[in-house]
């Protein structure tokens, strides 16, 4: 879902992204490139722990006259909440068989079924 932020840019300083809809929800960067990326990683942080639905986002025509954003500007962007819901989902994927049947093995020295073995290895996964 598109959010509207609010990015303000002092002279001496980088620039600071506030997001009205998600109260005391911010963060910052050096470039407007990388203060608008680090918006995803501050919502996650925010929500930390917290399952449910997520807040729905407010027609940016509502804080046009914000003073929340005084000397600032307003940009829309693209929030992903998917970590706030933990339901398990049947997938359907391939892999060789040779993979498959070595990931059995692994996963069944560890005492996982195949899906836990499959998630921790993906959550594991530097990067």
């Amino acid at each position: 879902m598109k959010y509207p932020v609010c990015v303000h840019k002092d002279p001496d300083t980088g620039y600071g992204v506030t997001i009205p809809d998600i109260p005391g929800c911010f963060t910052a960067g050096d470039t407007l490139d990388q203060a608008l990326a680090n918006i995803q990683e501050a919502v996650q942080v925010h929500f930390h722990g917290q399952i449910g639905d997520p807040p729905v986002p407010s027609p940016m025509e509502k804080f046009l006259n914000d003073p929340v954003c005084q000397g600032g500007f307003w940009v829309l962007v693209e929030i992903d909440f998917s970590f706030l819901r933990v339901t398990t989902r049947r997938i359907n994927v391939t892999i060789p068989e040779n993979f498959l049947a070595e990931i059995d093995r692994k996963a069944k020295r560890c005492g996982l079924s195949r899906s836990a073995f499959l998630t921790e290895a993906a959550l594991n996964y530097p990067g």
